[in-house]
């Protein structure tokens, strides 16, 4: 980790895992009432630094998997457990300070704060989570220079390619040093070139943070650089040996 620190998160304890869930399973309601089993007894640890990408068909309940691992949406059964914390035994409360200091999220659409520029963008999290505006303000110039944005800091998302948004989402997504970065298609809108030298930055970024990451992709390229490539069909997850995804 590096030397700015929001100093607001509990460290976690030595013996976690940053992820590890346990048979898990979501079921949603189906338009005729009946259930439909998005996610079949999920079984997933991901260790300290493990870089893993989850692949498969659309409609298979990736984005639903990422969701749950990250506490937006509960499972129907089973367990989450994140730096050691079983989710659905938290308050509200407690899960959103879980979510802010143990997890970042990049998602294919940015989600940027339009009216604020990529400096405040990046700051946002570590404001919410206690810091000192200097000390986020500080850390959040030294994450934006790490992404080549040292030029923009300055700029509204509007006035920023697709490419340099997403960027600052990535910085943004670390700007707390989370243990764990999920990431749901994070170059989905991206052209090819543009999408390698993201790839390039978030790889450098997790590598540099010692941050476990979790993406969600059909990005075959993207996926095999990771350590490893997990299949999503019919709501099991298996691993993919030699790193072929499906598609």
């Amino acid at each position: 980790m590096s030397e700015l620190r929001t100093g607001a998160r509990e460290d976690l304890p030595r013996d976690s895992l940053p992820i590890e869930a346990r048979d898990v399973e979501r079921t949603f309601q189906g338009a005729t009432g009946d259930p439909i089993r998005v996610l079949r007894g999920i079984d997933l640890e991901v260790e300290r630094g493990e870089t893993v990408s989850i692949v498969g068909p659309s409609g298979a309940g990736k984005s639903t998997l990422l969701h749950v691992l990250g506490g937006l949406d509960l499972p129907t059964a089973g367990r989450v457990h994140l730096g050691g914390r079983e989710l659905s035994r938290l308050s509200d409360e407690e899960l959103a300070r879980v979510r802010n200091q143990y997890v970042g999220f990049v998602f294919q659409f940015h989600h940027l704060l339009r009216d604020f520029t990529a400096l405040e963008n990046v700051m946002m999290p570590q404001v919410i989570a206690g810091a000192e505006r200097a000390e986020a303000r500080a850390r959040s110039e030294k994450l934006l220079r790490q992404v080549g944005l040292e030029s923009r800091m300055e700029h509204r998302p509007a006035k920023l390619s697709g490419g340099e948004q997403q960027r600052v989402a990535v910085a943004r997504a670390l700007a707390n040093e989370p243990p764990v970065l999920l990431a749901d298609e994070p170059s989905g809108n991206l052209d090819r070139e543009t999408s390698e030298r993201l790839h390039d930055v978030l790889f450098d970024l997790v590598e540099h943070h010692g941050t476990a990451l979790v993406v969600v992709t059909h990005n075959t390229s993207l996926a095999d650089r990771t350590d490893r490539v997990l299949e999503l069909r019919d709501g099991i997850l298996r691993r993919l040996d030699g790193h072929e995804a499906a598609t």
